[in-house]
């Protein structure tokens, strides 16, 4: 069958998944730290006898664009983002580090430092926090509070702030960042840190629906095309057995 129809099938079928990030980017409009997804696809040529004049498109893991979001200020004690660049560090299901740039933090029964019910981790492990009047945190991640009786505040500890390169991480399902090789970041000194803020996701909610709408004109392009294909293998059959 002529190869035409091999690489529309391809184009429309990288639209479809394309459109698929697209829509997952808006439905986390309104996620806190919410890093948006960009498709990414490469070409490569169709093997065969003759000339190579055909490639079809083949999809690569999904980008992230790691440009911050916008800070909003909610005055909540709890709430933590991070300015500039850098990331917090929660523990996963299964024991590992885990980065997001999330801060509605939470305070369970047990005094269990907690992020959408992953332990958050400071630089000696999990944070548990005291009895207290009033927290609050610093620049650098460090947290304080006062007790119930008052009195002087007391250092609890530090959130691990990290900042590891771009290129270094890769998102999960989860929405969670981690290390591309695996293992641990380093802690950073340079990560900063404002309370009572939290950051909105960074995705542009115009230029996702003007994207998802060129898809769609695009995916209609490409079942025309197969179409085209179609016709013509159909034509050719019909001259090649003296029909046409």
């Amino acid at each position: 069958m002529e190869k035409l129809i091999y690489t529309a099938m391809s184009g429309a079928q990288h639209s479809l998944l394309a459109q698929q990030i697209r829509a997952n980017n808006l439905a986390n409009l309104n996620t806190t730290g919410f890093r948006a997804d960009f498709e990414r696809v490469s070409a490569y040529a169709l093997s065969g006898d003759g000339y190579q004049s055909r490639v079809m498109a083949r999809e690569e893991q999904a980008g992230t664009d790691f440009r911050a979001g916008a800070l909003m200020q909610t005055g909540r004690k709890l709430d933590v983002a991070v300015r500039g660049e850098g990331f917090l560090t929660v523990q996963t299901a299964d024991g590992t580090e885990a980065y997001t740039r999330a801060g509605n933090l939470e305070v369970d029964a047990d005094g269990l430092l907690s992020l959408n019910g992953r332990p958050v981790l400071g630089d000696g492990g999990e944070l548990v926090v005291p009895a207290y009047r009033d927290l609050s945190f610093g620049n650098d991640g460090s947290l304080s509070i006062t007790p119930p009786g008052g009195g002087a505040r007391l250092d609890v500890g530090r959130l691990k702030l990290v900042n590891p390169a771009a290129n270094e991480l890769v998102k999960g399902t989860d929405g969670l960042f981690r290390l591309r090789q695996g293992g641990e970041a380093e802690a950073s000194e340079n990560v900063v840190m404002a309370s009572g803020f939290l950051e909105g996701a960074n995705v542009n909610a115009v230029d996702e629906l003007i994207g998802s709408m060129a898809l769609t004109r695009n995916f209609e392009l490409q079942v025309k095309l197969m179409k085209t294909a179609d016709d013509q293998a159909r034509q050719g059959a019909r001259l090649i057995s003296g029909q046409g």
